[in-house]
């Protein structure tokens, strides 16, 4: 890294720090001291962080604070407390070098050893690097993790943090020149794979600066699981391999790239090392046993083990402390323990002195930028805070992410941290479809532009993945990272350029709502329960009229385009819906006209005539059974096209693609069964009605007789209608699975999917367990491209007996499963999950003994010739993950949102039951909703269906901006200390993750505390196992 030729200050003249602190001090043109005066010098080569080699003369036997100092002064660097010295010595391990020891102590032969100097300390939030020379620096380290495959991520987090890089280095796209400096430039391990997608996003940076770039890198990479992780190998007691690492928040510890736990920094009492072995001792909690708060960690050697312990003490004292440590009073005699201290300012001090002192912005040679640096427009101005976000989400995925991965994090205040998984525990962003062009922005209430892209998880949340991950329109990761190139980003408030990652459903940017305005309009309409119930038939109708136009126009537009596209398949897909559509709209309009005049929206005010629904529904549902010969084909319509995919692989590419397009979001099949599920909501609705009047009332007769026809209707075509549930079900299984054949069969039905723990000679090892009615199959999360299920074993139940174990084992919520070939042991997260497995499992075993004979093996025969073992399978697990860690779902085609995923991500299962609960249970309407900490209420149309909340700007919208999976959260009343004063509020959360909920009338809470509640809680314990009494 060049220096300018005129500096016009130094960094001792703009630290003003005391001797003591690790930075130096000094007036222009001097050298630092040492104590022990004159003497020989000697010169040791420094790495820069722009591959830059630089030589420094140090003296003698000067502490390694000297040539530190050196460096800082040399870089003109005020924050240099970051930053720190790492070289590789004899035995090929890589040490940090101790300012407070003579250096030459520490490099043994400085002539051969060149130190580097690199990132230290890794902040949870970038907006605490005060100047743009420190964001630089720190944006270097990123794309030299990026470069190695330390920073490990998916390919749009991948994609979106080269285009920035990209944008720093040759400034505005050009695609002949952005395409040479692909070719010549080495970014990403595999970065030829996404090298379009890179591209893509390089072209939507127009106009931003080398500063901006840097700001927009650290606001992404801070929210990836491996930001600023460095792995250290070790072993647990039962010789599982893991990594220890550390950070901000304390000791966590990885099983190949995935985070398994976290010790918080105020639950450990002490960090500590005897010979190979690695000790954390835990402050006792009183919920648990006190004698065991001590974790033990087998290493490589007594080295490893002091050289992690000493970046944790490092960590500890410069995240945790006010300032640096004193050092221990020698002893007289004896020692005891290390005198090992952290030396250097913290990360308070740094902040403060920076706060507190007026430093003048030196410019500085950027050595890879093309383009001039204006270093005075640093992100810390106010003009630029408007354009970035405090803490926007997804952000996913999910997917909580999950606690994501991915899910993702879902926000806290006015967004969301990422999460890895995520995803899957907060929003989740909707990607663009592969190939087709970014619609038109949207603009929110305040004119800004509405922004598609992600934070696990599963969610996320966390994400969200993880996240909770997390995760709209089916074709983002749960861990929360959708497709980050497809944002439209409109002007903001200023005319300035929304940052990347804003999306407007989760700032308070748009639609805040004037409380007087919105209690006064809600006095002017009805206050008749009766009123609402209609308004829900009318706000359910509007869902379901778009739901329908997927299959009469997106799809008959979609396959028109596509060659190979079986006519008859067409055909019979138009014959049968075109005329249920034509129907529907026109049943829509009435609905509509008739709540305008129930509202006094019309010239009508009779209020007898009008204030009624029953007559609109009894004339509709009476014409609705002259389609019915249209309803019975929609089976056969489900059986052809997937005929057709499984023969024609055009065919099944058109269909897949057809599911990457926002207005797809949710599987395809589940909008060929959307007028059968349409009629169970008639008849709810009716019901509800029916038990509302008195049988006096002038509709009560109208809504009876309506019942009676829908309820003639419904249960004439219930039949085919479970039968299409649970073939949807295992066609949509099938894309989630890999290694497995067979898996739609006549006979076979799906009864319960979900996250077990399995004990094996590794310990307990987190497994997707799939229960079907003849045999229990259970799987991993594969890392390969597509991001499937990769399955590990297969349990016939015929003849399986099954039998709690916790005593046995040991392990809570464990039972064994006893096979014909093989018995497995399996932990539940809790008791009411495993009560609800072995429930499901003992009435599968019941089904698979009444069953005539032994259905075929479901694995393929790829996975029984190798006899693939459970080891053998973690095995390739983990090398999967090295090598596909940053696989893209998108360009796989495979949606990587599904229920499977949020399930893996929020360790919970859900049954067949809960689907057809679903079922019923979907709603939609207009709700404001407000963040845990934001200001205003924000007003959206949601969807609730598929255990998701869908959010759209209004409900003329084509395809959702986001979505918010619901299992594993809980849904509740504010409490007083949230200071919520307003009526029909629920809140829902998950972990951390809060979002509040406002409807307009007591009748509207009632019905969506109930519908979410039916996808939060589990209703499987409390239904009957046979799901046609729920029709």
């Amino acid at each position: 890294m060049a220096e300018p030729a005129d500096r016009p200050s130094t960094a001792g003249q703009r630290l003003g720090a005391p001797e003591s602190f690790g930075v130096s001090t000094l007036e222009p043109g001097l050298r630092p001291q040492v104590a022990s005066g004159g003497g020989r010098h000697v010169s040791i080569r420094v790495q820069m962080l722009d591959d830059a080699q630089e030589v420094f003369q140090i003296p003698q036997r000067s502490p390694g604070k000297v040539l530190f100092d050196q460096i800082c002064v040399h870089l003109n660097l005020a924050e240099g407390d970051y930053f720190g010295l790492e070289y590789t010595d004899q035995r090929k391990m890589t040490l940090w070098l101790d300012l407070l020891k003579p250096t030459l102590k520490q490099i043994r032969r400085p002539k051969n050893t060149i130190l580097r100097f690199v990132v230290k300390f890794f902040p949870p939030d970038h907006t605490q690097l005060m100047e743009e020379l420190t964001r630089y620096l720190f944006a270097l380290q990123i794309k030299r993790d990026l470069a190695c495959g330390r920073l490990m991520c998916n390919d749009t987090s991948a994609a979106l943090m080269v285009s920035h890089i990209i944008q720093s280095e040759i400034g505005d796209f050009d695609e002949t020149q952005s395409w040479q400096h692909l070719l010549h430039n080495k970014y990403l391990p595999d970065q030829d794979a996404i090298r379009d997608k890179i591209t893509e996003c390089h072209r939507k940076h127009v106009g931003q600066t080398p500063a901006v770039s840097d700001y927009q890198l650290l606001e992404i990479a801070r929210r990836l699981e491996m930001f600023g992780i460095r792995l250290h190998p070790a072993k647990d007691r039962e010789g599982t391999k893991l990594s220890l690492a550390v950070a901000h928040t304390g000791v966590l510890v990885f099983q190949g790239y995935t985070k398994i736990n976290a010790f918080n920094w105020s639950k450990v009492r002490k960090l500590s090392f005897k010979r190979k072995r690695f000790l954390i001792k835990l402050r006792a909690d009183p919920a648990q046993n006190a004698h065991h708060d001590t974790l033990e960690f087998a290493m490589a050697s007594r080295d490893c083990c002091k050289i992690f312990w000493k970046i944790c003490v490092e960590y500890h004292a410069f995240f945790r402390l006010f300032e640096e440590p004193k050092p221990k009073p020698k002893p007289i005699l004896f020692t005891r323990g290390s005198s090992f201290r952290f030396s250097g300012r913290t990360q308070k001090q740094i902040i403060d002195y920076v706060k507190d002192s007026e430093l003048k912005k030196v410019p500085f040679e950027r050595k890879h930028s093309k383009v001039l640096s204006n270093s005075s427009v640093s992100p810390q101005s106010s003009s630029f805070r408007s354009q970035v976000p405090k803490e926007s989400a997804i952000s996913v995925q999910v997917v909580d992410q999950p606690d994501s991965a991915g899910l993702g994090h879902a926000p806290e205040s006015n967004g969301s941290k990422e999460l890895a998984a995520a995803s899957a525990n907060g929003f989740h962003d909707i990607p663009a479809a592969p190939g087709s062009d970014p619609p038109p922005s949207r603009q929110n209430h305040n004119g800004s532009g509405s922004a598609f892209l992600n934070p696990e998880s599963p969610g996320s949340e966390d994400s969200p993945v993880g996240g909770p991950h997390v995760v709209v329109n089916g074709n983002g990761p749960l861990n929360g990272q959708g497709s980050g190139c497809a944002g439209i980003l409109g002007p903001g408030p200023e005319g300035q350029q929304l940052s990347p990652l804003t999306s407007p459903l989760l700032t308070d940017a748009g639609c805040i709502r004037n409380d007087d305005e919105e209690e006064a309009r809600r006095k002017k309409f009805p206050t008749d329960k009766a009123y609402f119930i209609a308004k829900e038939l009318l706000t359910t109708e509007r869902t379901y009229l778009k739901d329908l136009q997927v299959v009469t126009e997106s799809f008959q537009g979609f396959v028109g385009k596509g060659e190979g596209f079986p006519e008859s398949v067409t055909t019979l897909i138009s014959s049968s819906y075109d005329p249920v559509h034509k129907f529907h709209q026109g049943f829509l309009k009435e609905v509509e006209q008739r709540l305008a005049q129930w509202e006094g929206r019309s010239n009508a005010h009779i209020k007898g005539d009008y204030q009624r629904i029953g007559d609109v529904l009894l004339k509709n549902i009476q014409g609705l059974r002259q389609l019915t010969v249209h309803l019975q084909k929609h089976s056969e319509c489900l059986v052809e096209l997937e005929r057709a995919c499984r023969s024609n692989r055009k065919v099944e590419a058109l269909c897949r693609d057809l599911e990457q397009q926002r207005v797809c979001y949710l599987p395809f099949n589940i909008f060929l069964l959307r007028p059968l599920h349409r009629l169970l909501h008639y008849k709810l609705i009716l019901e509800r009605l029916c038990k509302h009047y008195p049988p006096t009332h002038e509709d009560f007769r109208d809504c009876r007789a309506a019942l009676a026809d829908i309820s003639e209707v419904a249960l004439q075509l219930q039949g085919s209608m479970m039968k299409m549930e649970n073939f949807q079900k295992l066609l949509e299984l099938r894309k989630d699975l890999t290694g497995i054949d067979n898996l739609v069969i006549p006979g076979r039905e799906f009864i319960r999917l979900g996250c077990l723990s399995k004990l094996s000679g590794k310990g307990l090892q987190q497994r997707m367990f799939f229960l079907f009615s003849d045999s229990l199959v259970y799987t991993s999360r594969g890392m390969t491209p597509s991001n499937q299920f990769k399955v590990h074993g297969q349990l016939l139940l015929y003849g399986m007996t099954i039998r709690e174990s916790e005593e046995e084992w040991g392990v809570p919520h464990s039972f064994t499963l006893f096979g014909q070939r093989q018995s497995v042991v399996v932990a539940a997260s809790c008791a009411a999950e495993m009560e609800q497995w072995v429930e499901d499992i003992r009435m599968a075993i019941d089904l698979a003994e009444q069953s005539s004979g032994q259905n075929a093996d479901l694995l393929s025969t790829s996975l029984t010739d190798n006899k693939l073992s459970e080891d053998g399978g973690a095995e390739l697990e983990s090398e999967e993950e090295l090598c596909g860690s940053r696989s893209s779902l998108e360009r796989q085609g495979h949606r990587g949102n599904t229920t499977v995923h949020v399930c893996w991500h929020r360790n919970t299962s859900v049954s067949m039951v809960d689907f057809s609960i679903a079922v019923e249970n979907q709603l939609s309407g207009n709700l404001l909703r407000k963040f845990k900490n934001s200001n205003g209420w924000q007003k959206l149309w949601v969807v609730f269906t598929n255990f998701s909340l869908f959010f759209y700007k209004s409900h003329q919208d084509d395809y959702p901006l986001a979505s918010l999976p619901l299992l594993g959260y809980s849904v509740t009343v504010p409490s007083e200390s949230e200071n919520i004063h307003k009526d029909y509020v629920f809140k829902l959360h998950f972990k951390s993750h809060v979002y509040y909920f406002r409807s307009e009338s007591e009748y509207n809470f009632e019905r969506w505390m109930e519908v979410i509640r039916s996808a939060t809680c589990s209703a499987s314990r409390s239904l009957p196992s046979s799901r046609k009494d729920l029709y």
